[in-house]
C-alpha cells in the first residue's frame, strides 16, 4: 500500500485523512480520534494536504471559532487515484494465488472489515458515553 501511495507523492497518514474526509468535513479533534493519533499529529499531516490544495479548512457555520476540515475537489481526484493505484497493486499480488488461496483470503478480508467496524461503532459508541 505504501508503495502505491508512494508513486502518487502520498504518505498512508495522509491518505488516512483523505479517506475519511471522503465521508464528512471533521474537526481536528475528532480526525484525531478517527485515526487513533494526537492532534498535533493531524495538524501537521493536514497542514501538508492543505498546501497540495487537497484539503481546506472552514469556519464551522455553527461556530465561527472552530474550523472543520473539507476534502477539495482535487483532493477527492487524488484520493481516488490512490485506491484504483492500491487496487491495481493488490490485483497483481493477489494473482499470484491460486482460487482457494484467493478465497480464503477474501473471506477472512471480509471477517476483518466486519471486526474494524464493529470496533470503531464501540468507540464511537464510548466517546459519547464520556461526553
Amino acid at each position: 500500500m505504501e508503495v502505491s501511495l508512494g508513486e502518487l507523492d502520498l504518505t498512508l497518514s495522509q491518505y488516512r485523512v483523505l479517506m475519511f474526509l471522503s465521508e464528512r468535513a471533521e474537526l481536528a479533534s475528532r480526525l484525531a480520534d478517527s485515526l487513533a493519533v494526537t492532534r498535533p499529529s493531524v495538524t501537521a499531516v493536514v497542514d501538508g494536504l492543505v498546501a497540495r490544495g487537497l484539503v481546506e479548512r472552514r469556519a464551522c457555520e455553527g461556530d465561527r471559532r472552530r474550523v472543520e476540515h473539507v476534502l477539495t475537489e482535487a483532493g477527492r481526484r487524488l484520493l481516488s487515484a490512490a485506491d484504483d493505484q492500491a487496487d491495481d497493486r493488490l490485483a497483481t499480488v493477489a494473482a499470484q494465488l491460486d482460487d482457494r488461496q484467493a478465497r480464503d483470503l477474501l473471506s477472512g478480508l471480509h471477517h476483518w472489515r466486519g471486526a474494524l467496524d464493529r470496533y470503531a461503532v464501540s468507540r464511537r459508541a464510548a466517546r459519547t458515553v464520556i461526553r
